[in-house]
């Protein structure tokens, strides 16, 4: 039998998915069509990205560490690092000093995902936050799949350089269900449901205004 968040979080994955086509830069990507300094920025701009989701992650995992869901913000805290470990690869594959990513200066469409999960953290209750983020790992993770076949078909970038897409192209399956889980037996209620998919569409705005703007810069 399903667990009863599990089958709410689907149907909110299912409720977005109709709008979540892949954004054009995906789709350059992956038939080897876009440049080289759309990877490059893409990996300055994701050396902020993750840095500051994992702080806001970790902010999440404080604020209800009394309860499970508590350890898995901050299992994906940690999924956060092991991702930035794999940033200086990519940036060295595109022709980037991975020492200077830090340095690179921010494109305001790629941080706003970031700068509302820091709103999130602070301002969102922690389950309706869960199944907001949970409920658009699926798209990341076809997106990222789609992006690590491409380097390898049409770039010529060896595993490592691909590591970093690897990582988030794992089905969000397990994650789903672990989370589920962490949020207790019992359906969410109607407002947190509400608030989960409000919370849910704007991140998906957010990471389709990431894509777009990667694709040109301001």
């Amino acid at each position: 039998m399903t667990h009863p968040i599990l089958a709410q979080i689907q149907r909110l994955r299912a409720d977005l998915a109709p709008g979540d086509t892949a954004p054009a830069l995906v789709t350059a990507l992956a038939d080897g069509r876009a440049p080289l300094t759309v990877l490059a920025r893409l990996a300055a701009q994701q050396h902020r990205i993750i840095a500051s989701d994992r702080r806001s992650l970790l902010l999440l995992a404080t604020r209800c560490a009394d309860r499970p869901v508590g350890a898995w913000f901050a299992a994906l805290a940690d999924g956060e690092s092991a991702a930035l470990r794999t940033l200086p690869a990519l940036a060295s594959a595109c022709g980037l000093d991975p020492d200077g990513l830090a340095h690179h200066p921010p494109l305001a469409g790629c941080q706003a995902y970031p700068a509302y999960l820091a709103w999130l953290a602070l301002n969102a209750q922690p389950p309706a936050a869960a199944v907001a983020l949970v409920a658009n790992f699926a798209a990341w993770g076809t997106y990222c799949a789609s992006i690590a076949e491409a380097l390898r078909r049409h770039y010529g970038f060896p595993d490592e350089a691909c590591a970093f897409f690897d990582f988030f192209a794992q089905p969000a399956t397990a994650l789903e269900e672990q989370a589920a889980e962490s949020l207790g037996p019992h359906p969410l209620d109607d407002h947190t449901l509400a608030a989960a998919r409000e919370h849910a569409l704007l991140l998906q705005a957010y990471e389709h205004l990431f894509w777009d703007s990667l694709a040109t810069p301001s």
